[in-house]
């Protein structure tokens, strides 16, 4: 229902922000641009000249601001052409006044204002159409992999031993559930789909998992603690692998699909970590344990350990080692499965083409889904609506003095608590209007990643078993997702630039 609201209201906004555009803007055009426009339709150039550095208002070099605007139609003022926009580090009224002397029709922005000036053209609604289904063509084979792998896993007992090896950790935190309850094999199925990024297959094992747990509930309208420190951990959307981003990276034909993984993989860490901390709080349950301390303060390590390293080398250094280690962890990952497979005589061939045909299936069914979330996007992109919004943002935050490329990555943060699929479509629509290897496509990659949508798990899991009052979820929920999307903007800034 939620995500039909959604749907609805973007394609209601879209209409009424053009046709008061058309009929009152006098913007003729507008309606054609919203069915037949095309993202590859060539800019109008805009010519300018920088002053100053921008290093100085946080950003990289000239270099990278140069290729940055140029994807807008900004072109640099060379002999023939004069400056019609001034670039500077600093604004006053003294800088205006001597530039305007040397230029006197020029516009002069800082380099952080002209951001909120810049409009991306986009895909109406036929050729989006015709994207859709491309990009979902493009999600089967990597969607094939992963699952394949994820099923030769499973029958090696790979699952099995990760429960065992984890219960010692689970044990303190879901205190009340017995051991060797069925509750707990189906938590870390479902864990598991969590940590390989594999949303559809994590739900049916979310849903026993939520049946099992009430089972042992005592007050069948009141969500237990148990159920509760679950579905946080669950919407917290702990990911070791972001298959489904990898993938979906792949299709839009980025350069390195890869090298999202480790920001994603810290921040949907960091979520992880904050729901669990709210949920104990208020369970009152001992972090300081052993088995906590050690599992936890590990990773923790490990993570402080990476980072540091990271924050000592420079922009080039950081792509470079994030592509190298990523692609080696997916590497030892299916290495490790298949000799664990082997040692357990699994027909692995076997396991992995039934794993596979689950990824072409997943593949297949989405398209509806991605066409429709896809077709609402763009009209509230062809009709100005997310101009309005995104550039009120980026007025906002230059204000205050911060850099503000990162707010064309925030829709798809902003509607993940609403809809998984809403989301989705947000972040494969940023990464076609930016580039995928753009820092809002990049950065929408790594929100799409650090959490799980809170509402619609608050609907599926609690209403499948009845229970109608769900205590604290939500707040938690939320909080942890703000740290996710901090988390995310910090990570891209400090491995992206």
């Amino acid at each position: 229902m939620a995500l039909s609201r959604i749907w609805s209201a973007f394609i209601i906004v879209a209409i009424v922000v053009a046709g008061f555009r058309c009929f009152i803007g006098g913007d003729e055009s507008i309606f054609s641009r919203m069915v037949i426009g095309k993202a590859d339709e060539a800019y109008e150039p805009v010519y300018y000249a920088m002053i100053g550095e921008p290093q100085k208002a946080g950003l990289r070099s000239r270099e990278d601001f140069a290729t940055y605007i140029s994807s807008y139609g900004y072109t640099p003022a060379d002999s023939a052409n004069a400056p019609a926009v001034l670039l500077t580090d600093q604004l006053s009224a003294d800088s205006v006044t001597i530039l305007k002397s040397l230029y006197p029709t020029a516009q002069v922005h800082t380099y952080r204002s002209i951001q909120s000036k810049l409009v991306k053209k986009v895909d109406g609604i036929i050729e989006t159409c015709k994207a859709a289904v491309n990009i979902c063509i493009g999600l089967i084979g990597v969607m094939a992999l992963f699952m394949g792998f994820l099923s030769i896993a499973e029958r090696a007992g790979g699952v099995r031993l990760m429960s065992r090896m984890i219960w010692p950790f689970f044990s303190r935190i879901f205190p009340d559930v017995p051991k060797g309850h069925p509750a707990m094999g189906h938590m870390m199925m479902n864990f598991s789909a969590n940590l390989l990024n594999l949303d559809n297959a994590a739900t049916p094992f979310g849903i026993k998992a939520m049946e099992s747990l009430q089972e042992l509930n005592p007050e069948k309208e009141k969500a237990s603690n148990a159920q509760l420190m679950f579905l946080c951990l669950h919407a917290s959307g702990l990911t070791m692998i972001p298959v489904s981003i990898i993938a979906a990276r792949a299709a839009v034909k980025s350069a390195s699909p890869t090298d999202i993984f480790i920001p994603c993989m810290i921040a949907t860490f960091a979520a992880t970590i904050t729901a669990m901390i709210l949920v104990a709080i208020r369970q009152q349950i001992n972090l300081f344990q052993t088995a906590i301390l050690a599992w936890v303060g590990g990773i923790c390590a490990l993570i402080a350990l990476l980072v540091m390293y990271v924050t000592s080398l420079n922009a080039d250094e950081v792509q470079s080692f994030s592509a190298l280690l990523s692609n080696s962890l997916i590497l030892a990952i299916f290495l490790l499965i298949i000799f664990g497979a082997l040692y357990k005589k699994v027909d692995v061939f076997d396991a992995f083409v039934d794993g596979a045909k689950g990824g072409f299936e997943t593949a297949i069914r989405i398209i509806p889904y991605l066409v429709g979330m896809l077709v609402a996007i763009s009209m509230l992109r062809t009709s100005g609506t997310f101009d309005v919004i995104i550039n009120g943002m980026k007025q906002f935050f230059s204000a205050l003095g911060a850099d503000t490329r990162f707010v064309d990555g925030l829709p798809t943060a902003l509607i993940k608590p609403l809809s998984g699929s809403g989301a989705r479509g947000m972040m494969i629509d940023t990464m076609k209007t930016f580039g995928p290897d753009s820092f809002p496509g990049r950065l929408s990659s790594i929100l799409q990643g650090s959490s799980d949508t809170t509402f619609y798990v608050v609907a599926v899991y609690f209403g499948a078993v009845a229970i109608k009052n769900t205590r604290y979820a939500i707040g938690t929920m939320l909080l942890a997702d703000l740290v996710g999307i901090l988390t995310s903007i910090g990570l891209c800034y400090m491995f992206f630039g």
